[in-house]
């Protein structure tokens, strides 16, 4: 079977409903950012880890199966596929977003995780650093929250606002002198930047304020605004230039400064004023409060999908083809559905890390990874279309039920009668498995031969139910449904598959049926007194297979004759080659001639020993 290339061969790809899909599929249906440590619940939606909890998915609604989802492993296909897709930039301003984020919701001990994090995979990234230190003041790290603010210093020694927020830690930890010179730098590097000129004024209004050299002039300034206000008069407002200059500081890790100035004015505001109109410049600066990573991947083009990814990235590493119907396990690896089920049946661990899938096989749902379809279908629509078709090829090379049936060698059955099986081989679990999926939910039932690997005849049967066990083995209810004999054999992935032809019975008219209808009524009769004999063996019988079935009116109707015939070949001590030769009959006389024989011969038997009255000794 050939199988389509998959190395770096195929030509980008088109959405087939219009232009090439962006990076937007690859936002989390939660958050609606890009997504974070990817994790794919059992329901097969695909989320950011710290926006999937609680015991639903929150987007179908559907149980979580798995328990502990929480600590399933992030799915490594859709963490390569980000890798590819989206430039190291926007991947870096991305995550520094959602940690403002959880920093905004109040969750700072997750921020400090994902920033963490973030910082562990970019050392040179300063916004990451200061999302840490962020994260770090709400939680009251200070020290450690300095360490992160001096290395950005460091690094961006012309950052004003990375001295900013170091003043604001050191006046935390009390050291008002080291933090009056943090602000002095940050003015000397941006005169107009109102947030540190307030934060000094209010240490040098304070009576033992240390005065470095700048706070002489910014105190002569606070007291000339405040003999203004006396006079009757308004404090001044900073022009329009300046306000732009506030407000359109970059956030970018930094995004506490909006919040911060927004405090510090409330605070400063005098009571019974009015606030303070914003200006149109500061209007056009809020604009400006994305971080300075987000801007500048804002101004690149947003790639396609199709440009990005190969096949390769979509390739299961089981069939060596592109995913069809990719399946995420908890330990974060995708197959195709059918591969990691023919994998399970052999034993219960992750084809790749060997994690134990035991509770995964226990749920029994093997639910597609909904993304991945979709990025398929955005990126390789033809290749996809391909692997369709040829799975429907196999699906109707399946469903033909006189070439290839599947065999599943084991026992003797009949028409019309239930056959229960408890399926543990992987062979057959596979087949049981083909057999639902393809509509057709019949198989062939055939009884070993010696010199052959299955008898010549066998009996079709019908699943009416599967009960799936924990562990992967399954109980089938199984009822017979025609006769069949074997033309040629063949073997499809371990199990055996035959050519077959069905059987009928040869139809009779005239006296010949009036004499098979009085040869009916007299066997049929005789069936009842050896099920209404009441011996120990008949009431063990009756328990275990039921009674009797009804006669049927039209002996000839069925094309298998009458099912109460088969019933009692079926509980009758007969040797497996004996009923395989009432099995493969097509006269339906000659088989009530030797149902007739049978019975007559075991009500004549005396009964045994053990169950004849005792007398006393």
């Amino acid at each position: 079977m050939s199988r389509p290339s998959s190395r770096g061969s195929s030509p980008p790809a088109e959405s087939p409903s219009g232009p090439p899909l962006g990076l937007d599929l690859l936002r989390c249906p939660c958050c609606r950012l890009l997504l974070w440590e990817p994790v794919t619940a059992s329901c097969g939606h695909s989320f950011c880890k710290p926006c999937l909890g609680g015991s639903r998915c929150p987007l179908c609604q559907e149980r979580l199966e798995l328990p502990g989802i929480g600590a399933a492993r992030c799915s490594v296909v859709l963490c390569g596929v980000l890798e590819r897709c989206v430039p190291r930039q926007r991947r870096l301003a991305a995550l520094a977003e959602r940690v403002r984020d959880r920093l905004a919701r109040g969750d700072a001990r997750e921020a400090l995780r994902m920033a963490q994090r973030g910082v562990e995979l970019a050392l040179d990234c300063s916004s990451l650093r200061l999302c840490r230190a962020e994260a770090l003041v709400a939680l009251g790290q200070y020290p450690q929250a300095l360490q992160d603010l001096d290395a950005v210093c460091r690094a961006e020694p012309g950052e004003h606002e990375a001295f900013f927020r170091k003043g604001k830690v050191l006046l935390e930890m009390g050291q008002r002198a080291e933090a009056l010179l943090a602000w002095e730098h940050c003015l000397t590097l941006s005169p107009h930047f109102q947030l540190a000129q307030r934060e000094m004024e209010k240490i040098i209004m304070e009576a033992d304020a240390p005065q470095p050299c700048m706070a002489a002039h910014l105190g002569d300034a606070h007291l000339s605004s405040a003999a203004s206000q006396a006079d009757g008069g308004s404090p001044v407002l900073p022009s329009a230039t300046q306000a732009q200059d506030q407000q359109g500081e970059p956030a970018d890790g930094r995004g506490g400064a909006g919040s911060e100035h927004r405090q510090d004015t409330a605070v400063l505001s005098q009571p019974g004023q009015e606030p303070e109109p914003e200006t149109s410049a500061e209007t056009q600066g809020q604009g400006l409060l994305d971080n300075k990573e987000e801007t500048a991947a804002a101004k690149c083009t947003q790639p396609c999908l199709g440009e990005s990814l190969s096949i390769s990235d979509l390739e299961c590493s089981l069939c060596i083809r592109m995913f069809f119907e990719p399946v995420t396990t908890p330990c974060g690896h995708t197959f195709c559905k059918e591969c990691l089920e023919r994998c399970l049946d052999h034993r219960p661990n992750c084809p790749l890390c060997k994690q134990s899938l035991r509770e995964y096989l226990k749920a029994g749902r093997y639910s597609p990874t909904v993304l991945l379809q979709d990025i398929l279908l955005a990126t390789f629509p033809t290749q996809l279309a391909e692997r369709r078709e040829l799975h429907r090829a196999e699906m109707a090379e399946l469903s033909n039920l006189t070439k290839n049936i599947p065999i599943f060698v084991c026992t003797m059955s009949f028409p019309g009668i239930p056959c229960p099986l408890h399926v543990f081989e992987p062979r057959y679990r596979l087949m049981i498995r083909r057999c639902q999926e393809s509509g057709t939910r019949r198989f062939g039932m055939c009884i070993y031969e010696n010199g052959k690997s299955f008898a010549d005849y066998g009996c079709l049967l019908e699943i009416r139910q599967v009960e799936l066990l924990a562990d992967g083995r399954s109980l089938v209810d199984t009822i017979g449904r025609q006769r069949f004999r074997v033309l040629s054999r063949g073997h499809r992935d371990g199990y055996h598959t035959a050519d077959i032809e069905y059987l009928e019975d040869k139809k009779v008219s005239g006296e010949e049926l009036q004499e098979l209808q009085c040869l009916h009524e007299s066997t049929y009769r005789l069936a009842q007194r050896f099920c209404e004999h009441g011996d120990l063996t008949s009431r063990h019988i009756l328990m275990q297979h039921g009674p009797l079935p009804e006669k049927e009116e039209d002996i000839q109707a069925s094309a298998d004759g009458p099912t109460w015939c088969w019933w009692l070949i079926s509980i009758l001590p007969l040797d497996p080659s004996y009923q395989l030769s009432l099995l493969s009959c097509t006269s339906l006389r000659a088989r009530l001639s030797q149902l007739q024989r049978i019975l007559t011969a075991l009500l004549q038997q005396p009964p045994p020993r053990h169950l004849l009255p005792q007398g006393r000794v």
